[in-house]
């Protein structure tokens, strides 16, 4: 009877298969949790851009839309058309806006007094349904992770101030700076036009 030889992998031949199917596979798992890592870096940094921009948007609105016009708080009591701080307290800027839209034909007027306030490391904008007084309002957080918030006033002479509480309570600053300090980018400076600018 004739034997026939049988041809397969040795053991050694295995390993070494086995070896080179295990480096491969564990280069593929790095590369794609490297790639999933980096996709989520880069959406938190896109997302916090965003916000930037959003919040850049809604102040070029607010602030082009500024108007002289004092408002009463809760008490009655007389409030200037315009407020700013230099940023460090937590109501950083208030001001009355016209252009609110009206929609659902509202019995109220198209004003609307807008705040921005800093809580903890949030930046807020809450826009109040009424003008004097007290009333409803919407709270919508622009920026997240805040370190510092600083703003600046710009007055008819071209000096630059920390805050705008003049004595004449319909007075504007002509421009705002608003300078937001993050840890992804540290601080960002914009410019923002008030009213018509004059």
């Amino acid at each position: 009877m004739r034997q026939t030889s049988q041809r397969g992998f040795t053991l050694v031949e295995m390993l070494i298969a086995l070896t080179i199917f295990g480096m491969i596979t564990a280069g593929s798992v790095a590369l794609l949790s490297f790639s999933v890592t980096s996709q989520e870096m880069t959406q938190r940094q896109l997302d916090t851009v965003a916000s930037i921009r959003r919040a850049g948007a809604l102040l070029t609105a607010d602030l082009a839309q500024a108007t002289a016009r004092p408002w009463r708080d809760e008490a009655g009591n007389q409030q200037p058309a315009f407020y700013g701080t230099p940023g460090q307290e937590a109501r950083a800027m208030m001001l009355v806006r016209a252009g609110w839209d009206n929609p659902d034909q509202l019995p109220r007027a198209s004003l609307q007094r807008v705040e921005y306030r800093l809580q903890g490391d949030r930046l807020l904008r809450i826009g109040y349904a009424n003008v004097d007084g007290g009333g409803a309002a919407a709270v919508t957080s622009l920026i997240r992770d805040v370190q510092q918030l600083s703003l600046r006033f710009r007055d008819r002479e071209g000096t630059w101030r920390t805050d705008w509480q003049g004595p004449d309570p319909t007075d504007l600053p002509v421009a705002v700076e608003v300078t937001v300090a993050s840890p992804r980018f540290g601080p960002v400076r914009q410019l923002f036009l008030v009213g018509t600018g004059r």
